[in-house]
This record gives C-alpha cells, structure tokens and sequence, in this order.
C-alpha cells in the first residue's frame, strides 16, 4: 500500500508529524508502520521500507531525505511496487545549506505538501492521494520505447563512469579530505570525507545504475551526473 515520504531539517517535527499520521491512518483495514532511518543509513531506510511496502499496509518514512537523490529512490521503489506515494516536507526556519527542498515540478516531490510550525495535517488531502489515486504507470520509456531507453542506459553508464573517474584522477592528484573534487561539465562538486578506493566507487556505481534503471526517463537525463554526485556524498561517510 501506499507509501508517505517525510523530509525536512533537523527539528522539524518530522518524528511528531509522522506519529500523527500513523494514528491518522492505522485501523482495521490496514496497518500503518513508521520507518526510520538508524544505522547503516540511506541502504538500511531503503531496504526497510522495500521490505515492508505491501498491498494493503501503509510505510511512513521518518528520516531526514534531505537530498534529491534519496527521494528518488524512494520513489522508484513504490513505483517498483506499484504503489501511490506522497511528500510531506516539514518547513521550519529558513533553508539550511544541506537540504535540497522539494519541487513538485519533479515528479518523485509530488504530490507535495508542506506543513509549519503547528499547522494541522491536510489528512483529507493526504488520504485522498494515497488512497482515491490511481499510481501513474510504468514510464513510457520503459514500456514501449526501447531505443529511447538504450539511449539513457548508455548516457547512465556513461555519466557514472565519468564521475568515477574525476573522483578517482582527484585522488591519485593528492587531494586530500575536506576538499572539492570537480566533474567536468557538472555545476555540483563532491567532497570526499575520506579515501575511497575504486572497489568501493565500482560498487556504489553499481547500485546506482540499478536503482535509478527502474525508471529510465529522458527527464532526468541532464542530471545523472549530479544524482550520481549526490548519491556518493550521502554514501560515502
């Protein structure tokens, strides 16, 4: 059933909204669980939630998702199961650096809804697109287009290779934790908080590539590089 991804900064109430919406939701006809996130970070959150997204249940995920990257894969994991999905992102303050707010001109932020401070949950609002909607089918290019679809498989293979390699060039350059390493062609950099070794950079490629092929959309094209990015510095701790 129907998955609801919490984001926001520390201190946010996330854990306080996510209490509310599982008292909201839970009853006879389904079972509401809350996931969050603990040790082994972004692999574990998703792991969990994979293994408890079913047909009748309803997963909250109470964690951070600060990072455009990690609700993509959440995204894609409802996707993969078939299932409606909703943002809650929880505002509080002016933005802190490390969050990548919401925009619900990308499809895995929508639908989106935001709440502050004390402001009551739009419930009906949120039952509606969990339990009224119809999840959006497979991706065009996943369906019916297999040349579209080789195309973004190739530019994926292509984009992480070049990611890996800057990070790689970089290292064996001397630079040192703590500083940026720059990919051609891509306005975001990556700051390396240890050594990495090309096993480990291989590996993590690899689960990119797995997770982001679930969804094979010309859209994302001009950022596979900057989700690539995004997903190292979130992995790489």
């Amino acid at each position: 059933m129907p998955l609801v991804v919490l984001c926001g900064p520390p201190g946010s109430g996330k854990s306080r909204r996510a209490a509310e919406l599982r008292e909201a939701l839970d009853g006879p006809e389904r079972r509401a669980h809350v996931v969050t996130e603990a040790e082994g970070g972004r692999a574990a959150l998703r792991a969990e939630v994979e293994r408890r997204l079913s047909r009748r249940d309803v997963v909250i995920v109470d964690a951070g998702n600060e990072l455009r990257s990690g609700r993509y894969e959440l995204y894609c994991a409802a996707r993969q199961a078939g299932t409606a999905l909703c943002l809650l992102h929880c505002a509080a303050g002016p933005p802190e650096p490390p969050f990548e707010a919401p925009d619900p001109r990308n499809r895995w932020d929508r639908p989106l809804f935001t709440v502050r401070g004390e402001e009551p949950l739009p419930l009906a609002e949120i039952r509606a697109a969990l339990f009224d909607s119809t999840p959006p089918p497979p991706h065009r290019a996943t369906r019916s287009q297999p040349l579209q679809s080789c195309e973004f498989l190739h530019r994926l293979d292509r984009a992480t290779q070049d990611v890996v390699a800057a990070v790689v060039a970089a290292q064996r350059s001397g630079v040192l934790p703590g500083e940026e390493v720059r990919v051609p062609g891509v306005v975001e950099g990556l700051v390396l908080t240890r050594p990495v070794s090309m096993a480990e950079l291989s590996r993590l490629r690899r689960q990119f590539i797995s997770y982001t092929k679930m969804q094979p959309s010309d859209e994302n094209l001009p950022q596979l590089a900057s989700m690539f990015l995004q997903y190292l510095s979130r992995s790489i701790q």
